[in-house]
C-alpha cells in the first residue's frame, strides 16, 4: 500500500493557560492515508476532527507522536514547505484565504511564494480557474462574489500549488445547498484526477461519497472503514451524537414496515434502484 500520510500515535494538547490542565483534542491516534484515495473524517463539535486535519499539514504539530507527510516529518522544521507543498487546506470560512484584490492575483498567490516561474504561474492560474468553473470571474472583486463562489477561488489557490493531496476542513458548512452541490462536485472531480482527497465534514450526505469514512469522538477514532461498513452502525454512531445518512434512517424505517430492505443502501441511488424493483 502507498500511503501518502501517516500518523504514529498522534497526540495534541491545547494549552489554556499556565494555570489549566492542558485539553487533550486528540488522544494517541494512529492511522494512514492511501494515496489517491478519499477519506471523509466526521464528528461532532469537539471530537478533534479539525484540530486533525491541522496536524496532517503541519499547522498544528504533536504533543506527542509523529505525522509523515509524503515521508516528510511535520516536525522537523526543514520540512514545513515540502510538507505544504504536499498537502493544501481549504478551511469552512474562504474569506480567511483570499488575500488579494483580483481573483487572478488571489489563486497565483501561492505558487508565486513557492518561487515558481511567471509563465507556469501563469498557466496553473488559468488551469485551476477552470477546474473550479471560475475562469470567466479571473478579473473580479474577490468580495463582489457569493459564498460558493468565493469557496471555488479558494479551492482554486490550493489547486494551483499542484498538492498531492488537498485537506477540506468543512468546506460547505457555511454555504447553502446549491453552494454545497458545487463544492462537492469539483471535490470528486479532483479525486477523479488523482488528488488524495481528506473531506471533514458533519454532513452525512458528503461522507457516503468517499472511500472511507472515519467517525471521531472524544480525540479518538470510533469507527473506521468503508461507508456501507461504517453507516450500518447504526447504533454506535448515534451513541456519539451523531445522525446517520438520510438512506439509512429510511431504510429502517422501511424494515420495520417489513420491507427487506438491505443494511448496505446508503445513498439516494441506491434507494431509487432498490424501490424501483417493486414497479
Amino acid at each position: 500500500m502507498d500511503n501518502i500520510i501517516t500518523i504514529e500515535n498522534l497526540t495534541f494538547e491545547y494549552t489554556r493557560g499556565e494555570e489549566s490542565d492542558p485539553v487533550k483534542a486528540i488522544d494517541n491516534i494512529s492511522l494512514e492515508i492511501e494515496r489517491g484515495s478519499f477519506t471523509a473524517i466526521i464528528g461532532k463539535n469537539g471530537s478533534g476532527k479539525s484540530t486533525l486535519a491541522k496536524n496532517l499539514n503541519g499547522l498544528l504539530l504533536p504533543t506527542e507522536g509523529a505525522v509523515y507527510v509524503n515521508g516528510y516529518d511535520t516536525r522537523d522544521d526543514d520540512n514545513i514547505w515540502n510538507v505544504r507543498q504536499t498537502a493544501g487546506m481549504v478551511f469552512q470560512n474562504p474569506d480567511n484565504q483570499l488575500v488579494s484584490a483580483i481573483v487572478e492575483d488571489d489563486v497565483a498567490f501561492g505558487p508565486e511564494n513557492l518561487g515558481v516561474d511567471p509563465a507556469e504561474i501563469r498557466r496553473r492560474v488559468d488551469k485551476a480557474l477552470e477546474d473550479v468553473n471560475m475562469g470567466q470571474y479571473k478579473k473580479k472583486a474577490p468580495h463582489l462574489l457569493s459564498g460558493g463562489q468565493k469557496q471555488r477561488i479558494a479551492i482554486a489557490g490550493v489547486v494551483a500549488m499542484k498538492p498531492k493531496c488537498i485537506i477540506f476542513d468543512e468546506p460547505t458548512a457555511m454555504l447553502d445547498p446549491k453552494g454545497r452541490g458545487e463544492i462537492m462536485s469539483i471535490i470528486d472531480e479532483l479525486h477523479k484526477e488523482g488528488i488524495t482527497v481528506i473531506l471533514i465534514t458533519h454532513f452525512m450526505d458528503e461522507a457516503v461519497r468517499a472511500d472511507r469514512v472515519i467517525i471521531m469522538n472524544e480525540g479518538r477514532i470510533l469507527l473506521d472503514g468503508t461507508p456501507r461498513q461504517v453507516f450500518r452502525q447504526e447504533e454506535l454512531i448515534r451513541s456519539a451524537n451523531l445522525d446517520v445518512p438520510l438512506m439509512v434512517e429510511m431504510g429502517a424505517k422501511l424494515r420495520e414496515r417489513g420491507i427487506d430492505v438491505p443494511a448496505d443502501i446508503i445513498t439516494e441511488e441506491k434507494m431509487v434502484e432498490f424501490i424501483c424493483q417493486y414497479e
